[in-house]
C-alpha cells in the first residue's frame, strides 16, 4: 500500500514516540498493536488508575521490570531512554520528548485540556475521544494549524473512518448521496421471519444476545426484501414490529460520531432525526437515496445511521461505515454496478461499505501519518462547526442529578445547526457531561445551560466560547 512507501521515505524520523492518555479498551488496543510496528513506540502512558496503565503494558507483553511509575518530569526523563513510563498526571507528558499525544479518556473537560496543552507544547494530537471533539474540535484544529502540528480523528473509530471514506470517494469523482455508520447493535432474523434477535456489541467485544421480538405471521412480510418504491413503508413497518427492542434506537454516541463527521465533511442530516433505517446491506442504496429515485431522502449529500438487518447465517456490518454514491457518466456507472456494488433497482445509486472498524488495532495508521508525515487521516481544512448534537430528556429528572448522556437512555440525541453559547438555548450535548442539574426538568425537555451548574472555571466552556467567536457565532 501507499502508506508503506510513505513510511519508508520518512523512516529516518522514526520511531514515532507516543504518549497515550487513557488505557481503557481502545487505548489498550493501541498499545498492544504498537508492539508489532517497528516505527511506533508507545513510550509513556497516563491514567488516573496506575494499575490499569500497568495492565495495559502487561497486555502488550512489556515485562514489569521495564515499567517505571514516575511522578515528576525529571524522573520520567531519566527513565525514558530504556523504560516505559506510567504517570497519573497527563500534563507531565507534555514536557517529554514525545511526538504524538493519543487522547483516549472519553472525558470532555479533561480531553479538551489535554489536546490543547499538547498542541501548545508542539505535539501532534490523535483525538480518539469523540466527546470533546464534538464540541470544540474545530478550534483545536485551528490551533494545531497555527502551531504547525496535526490534530486529527483516527482510523479505527467510525467517525474517523467515515471522514476518510468520504474523502476517498470524492477524490475519485463520485457524488455522495448519503454516508454514515452502522450501529454496533443489529437485528438478526430467523430464516422463516418468525422472530428477530437484537445483538449489542458496544465495546468491540464478542456479540451476545440482547433482546428478542416475536414477529406475528401477518407482519413477517415486512422483513422481506424491500420492493422498488416502497422504502418508506417498509421502514415504518419494521420500526413498528421491532420497536420493543432497545437496539432499535440510535444511541447518543452514534450521533456524537455523526456530528463530527458532519463538521468535517459538510454532509448534513436529512432532518433533526436520523432515519435509523433497519436494512440489509443490499437494501441501503434503495433506501438512502432521494425520494425521486425510490428512497426516503429529502435531499442529497446527507449523513445517517443504519441498523443492520440480516439472517442468522449472513455477515453483518461490524459497526462499519457506508456511502451511497452516484455517478453522472453512464459508462462509469455501468462499471460501478457490474464490478460488485449493490445498486438500487433504477441503477442510479450504489452502496460501497466497509464492514468493520477495528478500534485501536488500526489507529496506528493515524498516529504514523501524524508523526512521520505531518498529515491527518481525519479532518481537512474545511473542519468547521456546522452542526451540534443536543439532548432531550426521556424521563423527568431531579435537581442534583449528574448528567452523562453518552450511554444513558434518559436522553435522546438530535442534530441541529450549530448554536452559540451566548444564545443560552440548547446546549451542545457534551458540555453537559458531568454537570449537575440545578432544577427539576420534565421528560421531553431540551437541555440548556441554564438548567445546569456550570463551574466558572470550566476550560471546556471557555474554549467553546472562543470557538464561537472564531467562527463568527458569538
Amino acid at each position: 500500500m501507499i502508506y508503506s512507501q510513505l513510511y519508508r521515505q520518512a523512516a529516518s524520523k522514526g520511531p514515532v514516540k507516543v504518549g497515550l492518555i487513557g488505557t481503557g479498551h481502545y487505548g489498550t488496543a493501541i498499545l498492544t498493536q504498537s508492539m508489532t510496528i517497528p516505527l511506533l513506540h508507545v513510550a509513556a502512558v497516563a491514567d488516573n488508575n496506575l494499575e490499569a496503565a500497568k495492565r495495559a503494558f502487561a497486555h502488550a507483553g512489556v515485562p514489569e521490570e521495564d515499567i517505571v511509575i514516575c511522578s515528576s518530569r525529571a524522573e520520567a526523563l531519566r527513565a525514558l531512554p530504556k523504560k516505559r513510563i506510567v504517570v497519573q498526571d497527563p500534563l507531565l507528558l507534555m514536557d517529554l520528548p514525545l511526538d504524538v499525544i493519543a487522547e483516549s479518556t472519553g472525558a470532555p473537560e479533561a480531553g479538551a485540556r489535554h489536546a490543547f496543552e499538547a498542541i501548545r507544547h508542539g505535539k501532534h494530537v490523535a483525538m480518539i475521544s469523540k466527546e470533546p471533539d464534538s464540541v470544540v474540535g474545530p478550534i483545536l484544529r485551528q490551533l494545531a494549524d497555527q502551531a504547525g502540528v496535526v490534530y486529527t480523528q483516527v482510523d479505527g473509530d467510525q467517525h474517523g473512518l467515515m471522514i476518510g471514506w468520504v474523502g476517498w470517494l470524492r477524490s475519485i469523482g463520485l457524488e455522495i448521496l448519503s454516508a454514515g455508520k452502522a450501529r454496533d447493535g443489529e437485528v438478526a432474523f430467523k430464516d422463516d421471519f418468525s422472530s428477530a434477535r437484537g445483538v449489542w456489541n458496544p465495546n468491540c467485544e464478542t456479540s451476545a444476545p440482547h433482546d428478542t421480538a416475536a414477529i406475528a405471521p401477518e407482519d413477517r412480510k415486512w422483513l422481506g426484501f424491500i420492493p422498488d418504491g416502497e422504502s418508506a413503508k417498509y421502514l415504518a413497518e419494521r420500526h413498528r414490529i421491532l420497536k420493543s427492542m432497545p437496539s432499535m434506537r440510535s444511541a447518543t454516541f452514534d450521533l456524537c460520531e455523526s456530528v463530527i463527521a458532519v463538521n468535517a465533511t459538510g454532509l448534513v442530516p436529512d432532518g433533526t432525526e436520523m432515519h435509523d433505517a433497519v436494512v440489509r446491506i443490499s437494501e441501503i442504496p434503495r433506501v438512502l437515496c432521494p425520494r425521486s429515485e425510490g428512497g426516503v431522502l429529502e435531499k442529497r449529500g446527507v449523513i445517517d445511521v443504519v441498523i443492520p438487518l440480516r439472517g442468522e447465517r449472513d455477515a453483518n456490518m461490524g459497526g462499519g461505515v457506508f456511502a451511497v454514491v452516484a455517478c453522472d457518466n453512464d459508462y462509469s456507472r455501468k462499471v460501478i454496478v457490474e464490478k460488485g456494488l449493490w445498486a438500487n433497482p433504477r441503477q442510479t445509486a450504489a452502496v460501497i461499505f466497509r464492514p468493520h472498524h477495528l478500534c485501536g488495532v488500526e489507529t496506528p495508521t493515524t498516529i504514523l501519518c501524524a508523526g512521520l508525515l505531518g498529515i491527518a487521516t481525519g479532518n481537512d481544512a474545511a473542519y468547521r462547526p456546522l452542526y451540534d448534537m443536543i439532548i432531550t430528556t426521556t424521563r423527568a429528572m431531579k435537581s442534583g442529578e449528574t448528567l452523562n448522556c453518552e450511554h444513558d437512555p434518559s436522553f435522546k440525541a438530535s442534530l441541529i445547526p450549530a448554536v452559540s453559547l451566548r444564545s443560552r438555548g440548547p446546549l451542545p450535548a457534551h458540555l453537559s457531561t458531568g454537570r449537575c442539574l440545578k432544577q427539576d426538568i420534565p421528560a421531553g425537555a431540551v437541555v440548556t445551560q441554564d438548567m445546569l451548574d456550570i463551574p466558572a472555571d470550566s476550560f471546556l466552556f471557555d474554549l467553546r466560547k472562543k470557538q464561537d467567536e472564531l467562527f463568527g457565532m458569538a
